[in-house]
């Protein structure tokens, strides 16, 4: 038995040791993530959630080089070395986000938004120092310790759930930049931020009306702010406040840059409002209005020809109107606009996929897969696969589905059952064997799964008076439905209760 006074000492002595000095606030806090860990994370994650966030918004290039030089211009005072990038991303909802080690993002939507380069670097900063400070890497180690103690109670208790308990996995990256910050974290990347807003030479009162604009959103309650900025920053007067108060302690004057700010921004504003009838499209296409999500989708390409996405939301219209080869055209405009966009790849070899053209839809998914794994795509795949008997490729892709959430989730588990029930039964199947008022051998199986099977084949395994074994097929007609039990009297006896039960299942028929 473990002494729990061990497992607190440990996560003591774990704790002291893994105390290292913060460059940003000077304090001891816990890091279990070193900063090579960090660089790696960031660096394996990076590609994979730009893709996750609309792909790079490549269409104004320059747009990117500008937030890139701004960017490093506050990196370059920051208090921690790290290897900086910055990218702009092509989504509307207004976001931006850092992950560890250093690689940061800023959405479209939120350039849109802003004022002036005072108000960016106010945002960059604020993400320059979440890396710089470790704040993600922080809450990993909390969770870490967590775990330990988990852990350790587990073992106590005899609680063998909590024996393969690991931490990280594919996915990090979306739980570090999805989850909220502390409010402590974000008033540390507020104050320290507009350190950096000083040092670099700009105004630091960027800082407060950025804070100020979005309250103010806040209390709209705009549904693209709260889905996407305030989801993991969220605003507050406090927030404003302190803005206010740091701002009065730092040197006055620096630079707003409104007019560099809205020269940079020219050609993205200039195309907004073919932006602003593509998301009306989107919108429709989720209410299920197909007729005017093109029709947005339409104008939105009248208005701005260059951007893929436009395309491809026509594609989408077509493609659930089951209008696959037009969809697939829709799609080849997209990629030939944007050939690095995971989405394209992945909605051209679904609509291959109904069309039964397995060799190209099998292409276009593992390609989409390259730039990011997605459950669609491995759920098709395994689909294909099925189809071409490969049975052993098709489970891989759905055991990759199964293990996430929602209805497809819940699908590729069923298409795994399906695929190994027929041969393998006995490893999803109930078996019990009883005995009759006459001492007859009867034999039940149970179905657990929430697949409804068909006829059961199992044989009997005899034994006659010289020890030699043969073996009598039966059968158990179907169907037996999820949570369902069916018989059949084999007429074979006289069989005692207690002796084992002589039935070993064959095959399984999976009803359509």
């Amino acid at each position: 038995m473990i002494d729990i006074r061990r497992i607190i000492l440990l996560l003591v002595l774990v704790t002291l040791s893994s105390c290292v000095v913060n460059p940003v606030t000077g304090k001891r806090e816990l890091s279990l993530v070193s900063e090579a860990q960090e660089i790696r994370m960031g660096e394996a994650n990076y590609a994979f959630m730009q893709q996750s966030g609309g792909g790079q918004y490549d269409v104004d290039p320059e747009l990117t080089r500008y937030v890139q030089g701004v960017g490093d211009r506050l990196a370059k005072v920051s208090d921690r070395p790290l290897p900086y990038e910055f990218v702009v991303l092509n989504s509307s909802v207004p976001n931006a986000w850092a992950l560890p080690g250093g690689k940061i993002a800023v959405n479209r939507g939120l350039l849109t938004e802003l004022n002036s380069e005072a108000e960016l670097a106010a945002v960059l900063g604020h993400e320059i120092v979440h890396a710089a400070a470790g704040h993600s890497a922080q809450q990993m180690s909390r969770g870490m310790l967590m775990q330990v103690a988990m852990i350790g109670t587990a073992i106590m208790t005899n609680d063998s759930g909590y024996s393969n308990l690991a931490v990280g996995g594919a996915g990090v990256g979306a739980q570090l930049i999805n989850q909220a910050y502390g409010r402590g974290a974000e008033l540390e990347a507020d104050l320290y931020g507009m350190h950096y807003m000083s040092r670099a030479g700009y105004d630091p009162q960027g800082a407060v009306t950025l804070q100020q604009t979005f309250v103010r959103l806040s209390e709209g309650k705009r549904s693209d702010w709260l889905s996407g900025l305030f989801a993991s920053h969220p605003p507050s007067q406090e927030r404003v406040d302190a803005n206010i108060r740091t701002a009065a302690t730092l040197p006055a004057g620096g630079e707003t840059g409104e007019v560099r700010y809205r020269a940079a921004l020219e050609q993205t504003l200039d195309t907004k409002p073919a932006y602003d009838a593509y998301d009306e499209g989107r919108k429709a296409l989720a209410d299920h209005n197909a007729g005017l999500a093109v029709q947005k989708a339409n104008e939105a390409i009248k208005l701005f020809p260059g951007e893929a996405n436009f395309y491809a939301l026509r594609g989408d219209v077509r493609y659930v109107n089951e209008s696959y080869d037009k969809a697939i055209q829709n799609y080849d405009t997209a990629i030939r606009h944007r050939d690095n966009f995971f989405r394209y790849y992945l909605q051209r070899g679904l609509a291959e996929e109904k069309l039964g053209n397995d060799a190209s839809a099998t292409a276009d998914l593992e390609k989409s897969i390259e730039m990011l794994p997605t459950a669609p795509a491995h759920y098709a795949l395994g689909n294909i696969a099925a189809r071409n008997r490969d049975n052993a490729i098709a489970m891989e892709h759905y055991a990759l589905v199964a293990n996430g959430h929602g209805e497809m989730a819940i699908a590729a588990g069923e298409a795994a059952i399906r695929l190994d029930l027929e041969s393998n039964p006995s490893e999803y199947l109930q078996v019990a064997c009883y005995a009759d008022s006459d001492d007859k051998l009867v034999v039940a199986v149970r179905n657990p799964t929430n697949v409804t099977i068909g006829d059961v084949r199992f044989v009997v395994q005899l034994r006659d008076e010289s020890g030699k074994i043969r073996n009598v097929e039966e059968l158990i007609r179907g169907p037996i439905d999820p949570g369902q039990r069916a018989g059949r009297n084999t007429g074979i006896g006289p069989y005692t209760p207690s002796a084992a039960c002589p039935v070993q299942l064959m095959t399984v028929q999976v009803a359509e």
